[in-house]
């Protein structure tokens, strides 16, 4: 095995950067450090970015060969444009740096050794969709009987794949801690991990979990190659080092077991993605497995007014498991952040539009300002409002919330109740029950089409007769549903038709069709919500087509064309900041999430809380209702999130808004 014989670049003698003019105090510290370990926090704000760039730059100057250092980021983007700054900084070409995500550089070092795993160097790497659409000809294969119990889709198979190789865990741990509502089928499913891990090894074919888990098993596995790579790259520096799950940290360790030259930088406290497989642990746990580790911190925030930092520190101090640390502006007094309480959360809607309205008038751009929230369906009123009053808005947390797939199939059921006649809807429908495919559901309604009542052919279960090839299942289901349905139409009872549609089998389609289940449920009960405002069908679905009809352009001729307010979810609104920032449902209930409280992650809640609050540079409004309605439960009266409650009452003014 071929080993790289390090040493310095003579020709890279002369220092062009003035460091001490460039960095502050804090940055300079990091850069100018000697070999060893080392752990960055950098505090939100603090110029995380500027430091690795800098000290990149620093040992290209110390005459480090640009082969001799790993830079892993998150993105290819940031590695980019890291790299491109450095080139500016140091006039060294960096173009042999190895720089780039972890998948990136994955890839690079397989292309090498993929004969020792039994590929060739010609491998094709499968994106989601080829990777899903492989493992379904997995499940053919293998003929697994999907009529006694629903499985799991390709999308959501690929999903649990990924969780368990992205955490080191065995299939079945994996299902049992994040999928529990699959262990039913854990066997069936090993099987089909099985039979896809054969068929890409077949089609010379990997995806993208499988650039780390071969590199893992490469280094795990063979000595002589690990010790290789540690020799030849003995400077690594690794951003966003909170968001690593158990396999890349590993890896890292793995790359830099000889000399120890590991610079990780990242904040403890914004590691928010544990759904992911994100494991905190890593950040936390690093002086420990490199106990000669240096632990620099990066306190000096050049992005919030001291004000709204007071209020993120002290909301993050309340945290148990941290790097202590206070983040310290160096921007003049600003607004003291505000807490408002609405009355609803249409009021709370109003109170967001007209406050943005306002803003605009005191000439702040409405790209500068930003509504976040813990959840996406907690936008749905105020996309509404925002549509009412012409202020152009971009959804960065997915789709505006009545063009979402689960709620356009939920609210084909109901069309097809008021318009028998509906082929988009009844086709959109149909072919959510098992073994409905588009020729099925095209079959079902040039015949429907010719009846005068169709809902009766369902009913009736006449259908059954004229469509021989349709599994019982379906037709017993159709009978109870569209009795239902026909019943609780005549009654306007909308939202218990919306129920309907859940517990008859539309509950079931979720969880084995998309890995996001849960949250597109809360999506479908906020509309079951919004729909008891409406007292009879026709005028609800009205509402609807209009909301979801609203076209960019008619939403741009109320304001600059390319110029609109952000709506994003807190998860989504990481790295980025706004002049003003709007945090909305901030009430017990809703932020925290309840369902990380009941599994003990509340202090990644706050952490979340922390995020969103030091996206803002200028303005910083907490708004809640003190009232919501549910169907289930009725009136609700609300109380501010345990976030705001246990704030100290000097951080913030409280606002109280009239009718």
């Amino acid at each position: 095995m071929k080993r790289y014989v390090l040493h310095k670049d003579t020709s890279a003698k002369k220092t062009l950067i003035d460091y001490e003019k460039e960095l502050n105090k804090e940055q300079l510290e990091v850069v100018l450090n000697g070999n060893g370990p080392t752990l960055v926090i950098a505090g939100a704000g603090s110029g995380k970015t500027r430091v690795v760039t800098y000290r990149v730059a620093r040992l290209l100057e110390k005459g480090i060969l640009p082969n001799n250092i790993l830079l892993l980021t998150f993105t290819n983007k940031a590695a980019r444009e890291m790299l491109h700054r450095v080139e500016h900084l140091v006039k060294i070409d960096t173009h042999y740096i190895y720089g780039g995500t972890f998948h990136h550089i994955g890839n690079m070092i397989l292309r090498r050794h993929s004969e020792m795993l039994g590929f060739t160097k010609n491998f094709t790497i499968l994106d989601n969709e080829d990777a899903k659409d492989l493992i379904e000809l997995s499940l053919r294969d293998l003929r697994i009987n999907k009529k006694e119990h629903r499985f799991p889709k390709g999308t959501v198979l690929k999903e649990i794949f990924s969780y368990s190789i992205n955490t080191i865990h065995s299939l079945e741990d994996g299902i049992k801690e994040r999928f529990p509502y699959f262990f039913d089928v854990v066997d069936e499913i090993k099987m089909v991990f099985t039979r896809y891990t054969e068929k890409k090894r077949i089609a010379n074919s990997m995806d993208f979990d499988d650039l780390l888990f071969y590199w893992h098993k490469l280094l795990s596995e063979n000595e002589e190659l690990r010790r290789h790579y540690a020799i030849a790259l003995p400077y690594i520096l690794v951003d966003e080092y909170q968001d690593t799950n158990k396999i890349q940290a590993e890896i890292v360790d793995f790359m830099g077991f000889i000399n120890r030259n590991v610079m990780v930088v990242g904040d403890d406290a914004q590691s928010i993605y544990s759904f992911r497989g994100a494991n905190f642990q890593n950040i936390l746990e690093f002086p420990k497995k490199y106990e000669e580790a240096k632990i620099f911190k990066l306190e000096t925030n050049y992005r919030s007014t001291p004000e709204i930092l007071i209020l993120a520190n002290n909301s993050i101090s309340l945290n148990k498991k941290q790097f202590s640390k206070e983040l310290k502006s160096i921007r003049k007094n600003g607004l003291i952040p505000a807490v408002v309480n609405l009355r609803d959360v249409i009021q709370q809607a109003e109170f967001v539009a007209q406050r943005i309205l306002e803003m605009r008038d005191e000439d702040i751009s409405i790209d500068d300002i930003a509504v976040l929230y813990r959840a996406h369906y907690h936008s749905m009123e105020l996309q509404m409002e925002l549509t009412r009053r012409g202020i152009p808005y971009e959804i960065r947390s997915g789709l505006r919330f009545f063009e979402q797939a689960h709620i356009k199939d939920v609210v084909s059921f109901l069309r097809v109740i008021v318009n028998s006649s509906d082929e988009v809807s009844w086709k959109r429908m149909l072919k959510i029950f098992p073994r409905i495919g588009k020729k099925t559901a095209d079959h079902i309604y040039e015949y429907i089409k010719t009846v005068e009542n169709p809902l009766n052919v369902f009913v009736s279960k006449k259908i059954g007769e004229i469509f021989k090839n349709i599994q019982r299942e379906n037709i017993e289901l159709w009978s109870v549903l569209f009795t239902k349905l026909r019943d609780l139409h005549n009654d306007d009872a909308i939202s218990e038709m919306i129920s309907t549609v859940l517990k008859h089998g539309y509950t079931e389609y979720l969880k084995n069709n998309y890995p996001n289940y849960e949250s597109r449920l809360e999506d479908i009960g906020q509309l079951i919500n919004f729909s008891t405002k409406y007292s009879d069908l026709e005028s609800f679905l009205s509402e609807l087509s209009l909301m979801s009809g609203i076209s960019g352009e008619e939403i741009i001729t109320a304001g600059e064309e390319d110029k609109r307010v952000v709506l994003s979810t807190i998860h989504q609104a990481k790295g980025l900041e706004w002049k003003a920032v709007f945090i909305i449902w901030c009430a017990e209930g809703r932020f925290p999430n309840p369902k990380a409280i009941e599994e003990g992650n509340i202090e990644e809640e706050r952490r979340l809380f922390y995020v969103a609050t030091t996206r803002a540079m200028d303005e910083l409004y907490l708004c809640y209702p003190l009232l919501t309605y549910d169907k289930q439960i009725g009136h609700i009266i609300m109380k501010p999130s345990r976030f705001i409650s246990e704030l100290n009452g000097n951080t913030y003014d409280e606002w109280q808004v009239s009718d």
